[in-house]
């Protein structure tokens, strides 16, 4: 199972990726703030990160850059509604994806799946 942790600070987002990436066959953890991430990743072990940018005490940028430090097997995606910080992201950790909301969550699933290889056996279109 590919295990995901999510840093998204919209508890309503974070509690509909949870539940539709659940859905979906993935492992969640889920946390609202890259701050409580970092122990995490510490931690365990997580295939992706799945990011929001603009969060309070540390972005997604930084989180991405401290798990690129911690854990650099893991595989980044950013989430935001901020085409600018779009950009930014895209110069800082190239190799990661970025998805803008809004965005459907089959969009979503097609893309982790993408990054992972997944078969669309899996039920995914």
């Amino acid at each position: 199972m590919i295990r995901i942790l999510l840093a998204e600070d919209d508890a309503v987002m974070r509690q509909y990726l949870t539940r539709a990436l659940e859905r979906s066959g993935y492992g969640v953890t889920a946390v609202d703030r890259g701050t409580e991430a970092l122990p995490l990743l510490q931690a365990d072990r997580f295939d992706l990160l799945l990011t929001d940018i603009v969060m309070p005490e540390m972005d997604g940028i930084e989180l991405a850059q401290r798990c690129a430090e911690i854990a650099p097997d893991t595989r980044v995606m950013f989430i935001t509604g901020f085409a600018a910080v779009t950009l930014k992201a895209g110069k800082t950790m190239p190799q990661a994806r970025v998805l803008s909301k809004p965005f459907h969550l089959r969009d979503l699933v097609l893309e982790i799946d993408r990054m992972f290889d997944v078969e669309s056996a899996s039920g995914h279109n």
